[in-house]
């Protein structure tokens, strides 16, 4: 224990009271010292105080090769001591949090103001009961005793609906963080690891890794704790969400053995022992350095955003990663739901919001504003009319004695002006997208998605192109060799042994059982008479089928040579399209075995085995030959063609094993083997769908023209005797690149529209495509891509599309992380489930708006012009409370959960820029109003006449309620029942009671309201200021209300053809598309200052632009090479290492390519000159650390004259 003295006295301290609790030989502080250096220190370090990695591995107790024995004592013994590998999240909101942030609404605040003064004031006799009677006659009349004293009951019953609409608000906040987390738990779950335990690997839940364990690393692993290699092939990592340095780092035992957690494997494979885990791991001590001052956080969150910038940029000046750094920790363990809560709260509500929901902001601000308006204005004509009647034409003096009465004839006229604003502000639409998002999102985990960002759900529906994957999408993903070529021979059927040359069969059988990851392998079916079980990558397993079809075993060989005695492995990568295995005779010379894609390794050979196993020189033009008559029958088949060779090195001198071109070179051919990869058959029915429905399917593979083209067929991607273009890679490229090799959109538009299998296609071709596609101008929509992967490589189009599907099955972490929906079943069919339900979700909100508008419309203008006619609202202001409740709040649950049907999918996609509002629903919104304000007019000024009772109008203060108003009341709320049963149909279809069972929730909601309603006008009395009704009064306001349904048919009956005047208001939300959630962050405090912007700010704004892109390079340089990665959504991870060349600034002269993935500059100046710029997910204008930037951004992004709203204000 001595010779560990050098680690210092705390650790010192530290480890005499660990030691003897544990009984292991190091400390958690000792493992955090170690952890801390990288490199040869960390080398030096481990020989001299644990003689390496193996004498680590015994004070741990655990054997490098077995793994731990996995007994539970010693399990639960280690996360005691150790800690587990958990980052506990941040605690949730309270209930009583969420009430008190929907207590902060304004127009809440406005009310409960007015009911205050309103209950004040009806507490407050004036002294001189005389003086009463002469005060403010010209109300009409003076009010009796008895009334006198029910003052007080319509303030206290403007609270109380108060407190009902927000604890509604705050209880569907509150599920919908429930929902949230039981998600962000359900994503945890389904991370799991390979672990060797009691020298079994076994997949673990990343929580269960415990200090000791060795884990098994490969290609595309996102590490879930710190650990020393202990033996690694070719293995390298990106570190770049820890250290900020995008080149990949080279990692072996004899160099640099320390992995961190939250890092990337690129490359290879290799196994490691975990010595820290959760918040003792590199990533969870940054972790716990941000999170520490929860509690400051918070105060400083109250402050303000711009403490918390600051916040965030001392925490950058310490460690130069930390706030990238939380982002791969989260996902792999617990804390991604907080890491969204937090910056939910950093950046108010408003990150979350989708495209949907940022038109839904701006439409229901600018109601409101109509609704303000509206409010003002009937105040203004109350008060004048009231001061103009009383002072002015009855001469009337102003007594003293009468100022409370008067005051609360202003205080009645104020709340009736509130009334209206808190009909017009629809602040049902905000949550009928919640809702709708919540409940799809739910329902989806059904159909296998699992969605990760809300709004991905919705973007979907308006998806028209998906590029898929061949591998495991399209396809079952179960390999097996079909067909082979050796010793001269094409066998269409795997051979007999026999009939093969022993020398020939050796190495075939040693090549394919060495050079595959180890980890692959073919296990016993579960059931009875199933098929094997494939495990590890599918490839690999289809030539161990290869083997025991032979009737040899893999498992012995292997046995023989163990993975540690593996000489050199150059493990598969994008570029190489093959591996490698060099291992060392018993002769001291050195064998290497190589496979790959079979066009890429015969260019490599120069020899072949011929049928008694011998080599024979292998020439160009047999080469040719090979590839026309083996590899392109197969390939036309649909076969995976993988070449099989060796080369063998003498061992003096060794040669270099780094200079890759020449070592894998001069390769003796032994055999290639057609692999077949069956279509899944529901995948064509679910093409068809996909066509039927206006999305163009691409395919993106990495496999053989041929082999892609014929899948393609089989798939229904391309018919035969259409126009379309199937390319590979290469021709690719050279059709969209200019002489200087830079990507052109005028050349990428003339490919992409007719392109449908891109082959032998590299990652970066499969970002180049999806991004010209988006950016693409030619179509008068912009294109919405989804885009499906699920390799490491795939992570920058994953990020790059509007959504991006990765696979749960064999997708790596890292594609997981950069994607939106993880497709738990790798099934193509769910991405159109997923399609289904996204334009159910728009549908939904369009349902909710045609019948909220409708409602706001007529209540506003009935509160209105009542109010400006008989100097008081029809419509009271607990009435109207009431009907804003059922009409906001219950109506968006009844609308918003409305099931999918398949018939969505037969229309074309709506496109980023369709108005929100068709003419078909402005149609029904207008016919509805028009219907719905003659029935109410009629009632409110001849009603007492039809019904022969005493009228209503001209009530003086206080007085009890009116039968009249109460049928008006009354026939108001069954109109709104019953146009709640036309919005479920907004395409003009004829039956509106069309699978209403099917949705048991409206049902009930549509039930539930009408027993409240008849409660109400029944028992409501005072507070409601309601008069209870007869039978046959009721029976008429049932009958009124039933005219809806009948006007509705009426409506359907006109053609649109005939409305052109409609077309405008249509067009309400062109919106100046949000670059996607920046824009719509503080979007309603932009809107006041978004029409002063004239030509002249423009330039202004634009010169301004130039200097910040000047400073930003400035500044992206000084602060390392990392600026840009604190980005404000929670999606960024870890692919900034693509750093294209196509991110560019193109202005300024220095050609610098930026360090956020910005788009260029040009697309930057169209966001100001008011055209709409695409939203671009990775259009991050704001990303980098100038808060300049923000605020020109913001408020330019939509400066267009004709802002969204401007035809409805007008048209209000």
């Amino acid at each position: 224990m001595g010779d560990m003295s050098n680690s210092g006295f705390y650790a010192k301290n530290q480890r005499n009271e660990d030691n003897h609790a544990a009984g292991f030989g190091c400390s958690v502080m000792e493992l955090r010292s170690l952890m801390e250096l990288r490199g040869t220190e960390a080398v030096v370090k481990l020989q001299e105080d644990y003689t390496g990695v193996e004498g680590l591995c015994k004070r741990l107790k655990t054997s490098p090769t077995e793994g731990l024995a996995g007994a539970q004592i010693d399990l639960d013994k280690r996360r005691e001591i150790y800690g587990k590998n958990l980052i506990p999240p941040k605690t949730p909101k309270t209930f009583l949090q969420l009430v008190w942030e929907a207590l902060q609404d304004v127009t809440l605040i406005i009310l409960e103001i007015a009911a205050l003064i309103s209950l004040g004031l009806s507490f407050y006799h004036p002294p001189g009961e005389s003086g009463g009677e002469s005060c403010a006659t010209g109300a009409g009349g003076v009010e009796d005793e008895g009334e006198a004293d029910a003052g007080w009951i319509e303030g206290a019953a403007i609270l109380l609906s108060v407190v009902c609409v927000v604890l509604v608000t705050a209880f569907n906040d509150w599920s919908k963080e429930k929902q949230f987390r039981g998600l962000q738990s359900r994503i945890e779950q389904e991370q799991k690891f390979q672990v060797v335990r009691g020298s079994q690997v076994i997949q673990l839940p990343v929580s269960d890794i415990v200090v000791g364990d060795i884990a098994q690393i490969k290609y595309g692993d996102l590490l879930p704790a710190d650990g020393v290699l202990i033996q690694g092939n070719d293995l390298k990592i990106d570190e770049s969400s820890l250290t900020g340095e995008s080149d990949h780092v080279k990692k072996c035992a004899d160099m640099d053995p320390m992995l961190l957690s939250g890092t990337h494997v690129m490359e290879g494979s290799g196994r490691m022992v975990v010595t820290a885990v959760g918040v003792n791991s590199q990533t969870g001590i940054i972790f716990t350095l941000l999170g520490a001052g929860t509690e400051e956080e918070e105060k400083k969150e109250k402050k303000g955003g711009a403490v918390e910038d600051g916040h965030q940029n001392t925490v950058k000046k310490q460690d130069g990663a930390a706030a990238m750094e939380m982002q791969p920790l989260k996902s792999a363990e617990g804390g991604e739901s907080d890491e969204k809560e937090k910056k939910k709260r950093v950046h108010g509500s408003k990150k979350e919001k989708s495209v949907l929901q940022g038109k839904l902001t701006k439409l229901a601000v600018q109601i409101g504003k109509a609704g303000l308006l509206m409010s003002a204005i009937t105040v203004i004509i109350l008060v004048l009319y009231f001061a103009i009647d009383n002072f002015v034409l009855q001469k009337q003096p102003w007594l003293p004695e009468c100022t409370p009465i008067y005051v609360q004839y202003f205080v009645k006229f104020f709340i009736i002006g509130v009334t209206v604003l808190v009909v017009a502000v629809p602040e049902g639409l905000p949550l009928a997208v919640t809702i709708s998002l919540a409940y799809s999102v739910k329902k989806m985990m059904k159909d296998n998605n699992l969605v990760r960002h809300l709004d991905a759900c919705e973007t979907m529906g308006n998806a028209t192109a998906i590029c898929s994957d061949k591998t495991g999408t399209l396809t079952t993903n179960r390999m097996t060799a079909v067909q082979c070529y050796m010793g001269d021979v094409h066998y269409r059927e795997i051979p007999d042994p026999g009939a093969l040359s022993p020398k020939l069969l050796d190495l075939l059988v040693n090549s394919i059982s060495l050079n595959s990851a180890y980890t692959t392998k073919i296990l016993p079916p579960d059931k009875e008479g199933g098929l094997p079980k494939q495990v590890g990558n599918k490839t690999e397993c289809g030539l161990l089928g290869l083997v025991l079809d032979l009737k040899r075993d893999y498992q012995p060989i292997r046995n023989q040579i163990p993975e540690e005695k593996l000489y050199k492995v150059y493990t598969f990568n994008s570029s190489r399209k093959s591996m490698s295995t060099v291992i060392k005779l018993s002769d001291g010379n050195f064998r290497m075995y190589s496979k790959g894609a079979s066009e890429i390794v015969l260019k490599k050979c120069n020899h072949i085995l011929n049928e008694v196993g011998e080599a024979r020189v292998f020439r160009p033009r047999d080469k040719d030959e090979m590839v026309k008559k083996v590899i392109e029958p197969m390939a036309c088949e649909g076969l995976r063609t993988i070449c099989v060779a060796y080369r063998d090195f003498s061992g003096d001198p060794e040669p270099n094993w780094d200079d890759e071109t020449n070592i894998l070179n001069n390769l003796t051919a032994i055999c290639v083997v057609g692999i077949e990869d069956p279509v899944r058959p529901e995948v064509p029915d679910a093409i068809l769908k996909c066509q039927r429905a206006g999305i163009t399917v691409r395919m993106v593979t990495g496999d053989n023209i041929n082999t892609a083209r014929a899948i393609a067929i089989k798939c229904g991607i391309i018919h035969p005797g259409e126009d379309f273009l199937c390319i590979d890679g290469k021709e690719f490229n050279r059709r969209i690149r200019n002489e200087k090799g830079e990507v052109e959109q005028e050349r990428m538009d003339k490919v992409w529209p007719k392109l449908r299998v891109l082959a032998r296609s590299s990652p970066t071709d499969k970002h180049t495509l999806v991004k010209g596609i988006i950016d693409s101008t030619i179509a008068d929509q912009r294109q919405v891509v989804a885009v499906t992967g699920d390799g490491t490589n795939d992570g920058p189009a994953l990020k790059k599309a509007d959504v991006g599907f990765a696979m749960g099955i064999a997708g790596t972490d890292v594609a997981k992380e950069a994607s939106d929906i993880i497709l738990t079943d790798d099934n193509f069919s769910s991405i159109v489930k997923a399609v289904m339900w996204g334009r159910n979700v728009y549908d939904s909100i369009s349902k909710f708006l045609q019948f909220q508008l409708t409602v706001n419309v007529v209540a506003v203008i009935v509160a209105f012009t009542g109010a400006c006619i008989t100097q008081d609202s029809p419509l009271k202001a607990v009435q109207m409370l009431w009907v804003n409740l059922i009409m906001d709040t219950f109506a968006s649950l009844a609308l918003a959960t409305e099931p999918p049907t398949e018939s969505l999918l037969m229309r074309k996609p709506y496109g980023r820029n369709k108005p929100l509002i068709s003419s078909t629903m402005t149609k029904n919104i207008l016919g509805h109003g028009v219907f719905q304000l003659i029935i109410i007019f009629t009632l409110l000024f001849v009603g007492e006449k039809i019904f022969d009772i005493d009228s209503g109008r001209n009530a003086p203060l206080n007085s009890p309620p009116s039968e009249h108003y109460t049928i008006i009341f009354n026939t108001f709320v069954m109109m709104q029942l019953f146009n709640e049963i036309n919005a479920r149909k907004i395409h003009g279809e004829r039956n509106v009671f069309d699978g209403i069972f099917r949705n048991p929730i409206f049902c009930s909601i549509v039930f539930g309201t009408f027993a409240m309603q008849i409660v109400i006008v029944q028992f409501g009395g005072k507070p409601f200021s309601c008069q209870p009704l007869n039978l046959e009064k009721w029976m008429w306001c049932v009958f009124l209300g039933l005219g809806e349904l009948v006007w509705g048919q009426v409506i359907s009956t006109i053609p649109n053809s005939r409305l052109r005047f409609l077309r405008r208001a249509g067009q309400l939300t062109r919106k100046d598309e949000l670059p996607e959630e920046d824009a719509n962050e503080d979007n309603e405090e932009i809107d006041h200052a978004e029409r002063e912007l004239r030509r002249g700010q423009i330039l202004w704004f634009r010169g301004l632009n130039r200097i910040q892109t000047q400073i930003r390079v400035v500044n992206a340089f000084r602060s390392s090479l990392y600026e840009g990665l604190e980005k404000p959504d929670p999606r960024s991870s870890i692919h900034n290492f693509m750093t294209h060349p196509e991110f560019r600034i193109e202005d300024s002269t220095p050609n610098i390519p930026l360090i956020d993935d910005t788009d260029d500059d040009s697309a930057r100046r169209r966001k100001y000159s008011s055209q709409p710029s695409s939203p671009n997910k990775n259009n991050n204008a704001i990303d980098s650390g100038i808060n300049l930037t923000i605020d020109t951004s913001k408020s330019a992004a939509s400066s267009s004259p004709a802002s969204p709203l401007h035809s409805l204000e007008t048209s209000l």
